[in-house]
């Protein structure tokens, strides 16, 4: 029999095997029977029906077109949850987009209300001598219009005279008004002396006792919790570094308030606090508001990308000066040393190093790792600092939950944050899979173009399996996101110092 046929087909088959003529005579011409004609002509002749015949016909016009129904609800349910997911998202950026242009237009208000301000000020000082020239002139024309004028000298004198008395008698009036004032103020300050001299006699002996009482539960509170406390203080640093102290996200997002670290700041100055975390909170995860998840983990992130970017770029304008030298010192020979090994540079070729040597783009890199660690809180990220996924099959690692039996990759494990930043960094300067993407950098570099990273992400599909559709997720993460804005950013030269007592 052939394979592939349908119930019927296989069930005329079968009456031509047995040669049964009334089926045949049928066929010959050209009235269609049923199925169960067919069945009941054969059971007639006494011909066994196999099972498998059944069976075959029950899933094809049966069990098939249920489970494609079933399939079919099913994807129509993802579609209106992830129409919901889109919806809800909208929501939220046209929320976030609303405060922040209300928040822009109050400050141009307010710095419109300043400079009118400023300009109405500017205005006194030429009003006032308009009006002082227009008196001037008054008065000048009046003492003139006298004097020209013929009249009896003995009037004019009276005049005169009269005009000089009315002045110093107000005078003398108004000096005398502000002398019994200020004798008035001077008497009333005499007078309060000795009580306020009373007053704070009384009020040091509270102050001292309410120190005295505030002390002791201090230091139970100490002894019993042993949990470290953020304490804010005012002084220039160059950085700050947080070590390892499992840090809930409620005291994370607490010391960024407390040092003013805001990403509409970041995104309009384009400078962020080099503040850098060795871990993420454990907790970060329990955040219900998705923005505030998103905004914690850019804030954790961004200052150790930014910070590696400088020292590459620092690196990079040293190596230009070296290679324009025409002889260096031992200490400089032993700087190029490390960075020919750093590069994975054979034969001291100074142009490859430059060529390897440069900048990742903030943006590319705050997505791949959002991507890589689910913004922070996954199993990778909070247990191995590992927060672009790298994977490892000789150094320390954790191995994958769903990992193929046939495979043994594990996920590179860190020590802090900025390690897993700067390994990342080094694997896309130097890894062959990512040769697309440095010849696309120097082309941008050559052509004195800002290197974005919308403009490099194409170059990226060697990184995960997916290929196309990994760089189509990093694009999106990149616009949804407005990572962007971080491209030009760089560190401050101070900050509000963090100290940590224990």
């Amino acid at each position: 029999m052939k394979k592939k046929l349908s119930y019927r087909d296989k069930l005329l088959e079968l009456a031509y095997i047995y040669n049964v003529k009334e089926i045949q005579d049928y066929t010959k011409n050209r009235k269609n029977l049923t199925t169960g004609q067919i069945e009941l002509i054969l059971k007639k002749n006494k011909i066994v029906i196999p099972k498998d015949f059944k069976t075959s016909f029950f899933k094809e016009n049966f069990s098939k077109p249920i489970s494609k129904i079933r399939s079919n609800i099913v994807e129509y349910k993802e579609e209106k949850i992830k129409d919901k997911n889109r919806f809800f998202r909208r929501i939220e950026n046209y929320k976030y987009d609303t405060s922040r242009k209300v928040n822009h237009g109050l400050n141009n208000l307010w710095k419109g209300i300043g400079n009118a301000g400023i300009n109405f000020l500017n205005v006194l000082p030429k009003l006032g001598s308009t009006v002082a020239k227009f008196f001037g002139n008054l008065f000048t024309d009046v003492f003139n219009s006298i004097y020209n004028q013929q009249i009896d000298q003995k009037s004019a004198r009276n005049v005169i005279v009269g005009f000089f008395i009315v002045v110093g008698v107000t005078t003398a009036i108004i000096a005398g008004f502000n002398t019994y004032k200020n004798y008035d103020l001077i008497k009333s300050k005499f007078e309060t002396k000795k009580p306020e001299i009373k007053v704070k006699k009384e009020i040091k002996k509270p102050e001292v006792k309410i120190k005295k009482e505030v002390k002791k539960p201090e230091v139970k509170i100490k002894k019993e919790a042993k949990k470290p406390e953020l304490k804010v203080k005012e002084k220039n640093v160059a950085e700050v570094i947080l070590p390892d102290l499992n840090l809930k996200t409620e005291t994370v997002i607490q010391l960024f308030k407390d040092v003013d670290y805001d990403l509409r700041k970041v995104r309009n100055d384009k400078l962020v606090k080099p503040i850098y975390f060795t871990q993420f909170p454990r907790d970060l995860d329990n955040l219900q508001s998705v923005q505030l998840k998103k905004e914690t983990f850019i804030k954790i992130v961004l200052p150790l990308i930014v910070a590696e970017n400088e020292k590459i770029l620092d690196d990079r304008r040293k190596l230009k000066i070296l290679s324009e030298k025409k002889y260096t010192s031992d200490l400089e020979k032993q700087w190029l040393r490390q960075k020919l090994l750093e590069y994975k540079v054979k034969k001291g070729n100074l142009d490859e190093l430059m060529f390897k040597m440069d900048m990742i783009p903030v943006s590319i890199a705050l997505a791949q790792a959002a991507k890589e660690s689910g913004w922070g809180t996954s199993r990778f990220a909070l247990e191995g600092n590992a927060i672009f996924g790298q994977w490892t099959w000789d150094g320390q690692g954790i191995a994958p939950l769903k990992r193929d039996s046939n495979k043994s990759h594990k996920i590179l494990k860190f020590p802090i944050l900025r390690a897993s930043v700067k390994a990342y960094k080094n694997n896309l300067n130097t890894h062959k899979s990512y040769l697309k993407f440095r010849e696309k950098r120097k082309q941008l570099r050559d052509k004195e173009k800002n290197i974005t990273g919308l403009a490099l992400t194409d170059t990226l599909k060697n990184y995960a399996q997916t290929g196309s559709e990994y760089t189509k997720i990093l694009n999106q993460i990149i616009k949804q996101n407005r990572l962007s804005d971080f491209e030009l950013v760089r560190l401050v030269n101070s900050v509000k110092q963090v100290e940590l007592n224990s």
